[in-house]
């Protein structure tokens, strides 16, 4: 079972290093859409194999469905990718729970990022004002959860800070940065952010499972 994590990791990995090679801040394509979520996808082969558990294989599942909608145009499709991350965040927060989060004292300056959120970010977002708070603070409990699991899962920890900075990224991207080399620049690092906090999830959730 162990050694189909290395062999989909790499896939993964693959398809990430090209989207952020050639899609990466560029306009919507099939070609795109699919190495964007084939690189997510192959995360979930590489998690069971580790031994994740089921909830944080459905969170990889749920990431992957939310970047086919978001690779693709229009609002409808902003929102859909939105709730599917959102409810990956929520089947993350489970998972956590899962393998041992307690509670931690890092939820109070999580909360205060929420919190600054709501004050620099909602009043640009116009009509998506309550799908972008509703996002916020799930993404503000699963990281708080996160924050407390046991120390063998360091992995998982990072992984889910650097989802939440991809996340604050993604949204001065979307609403704040109009310049265009700035708006590329902040899509590649994002991108960065993203992928590795999904593959640390993944992969630390099972080899933290399986060591405990």
């Amino acid at each position: 079972m162990m050694s189909a994590a290395p062999i989909s990791l790499l896939i993964a990995a693959v398809f990430a290093l090209i989207y952020l090679a050639r899609h990466a801040g560029a306009g919507e394509s099939g070609a795109k859409t699919l190495v964007k979520t084939a690189s997510v996808v192959a995360l979930i082969p590489m998690a069971a194999a580790m031994g994740a558990p089921l909830a944080i294989l459905a969170g990889l599942a749920l990431g992957a469905a939310g970047d086919f909608a978001l690779s693709r145009p229009g609002q409808r499709a902003f929102l859909i990718g939105m709730a599917a991350f959102a409810a990956g965040h929520l089947a993350y927060l489970l998972g956590f729970l899962d393998i041992g989060a307690r509670p931690s004292a890092w939820t109070i300056p999580l909360i205060a990022l929420g919190l600054s959120a709501e004050f620099w970010l909602l009043p640009r977002t116009g009509g998506l004002c309550w799908p972008v708070r509703s996002y916020i603070w799930i993404i503000v409990a699963m990281a708080a959860v996160a924050m407390g699991l046991p120390a063998g899962y360091l992995m998982v920890v990072v992984g889910s800070l650097a989802f939440v900075l991809s996340d604050l990224i993604l949204a001065l991207e979307m609403f704040v940065l109009r310049d265009a080399g700035r708006k590329q620049l902040a899509a590649r690092a994002l991108w960065v952010l993203y992928w590795g906090g999904q593959a640390l999830i993944g992969w630390g959730a099972g080899s933290g499972f399986a060591g405990g």
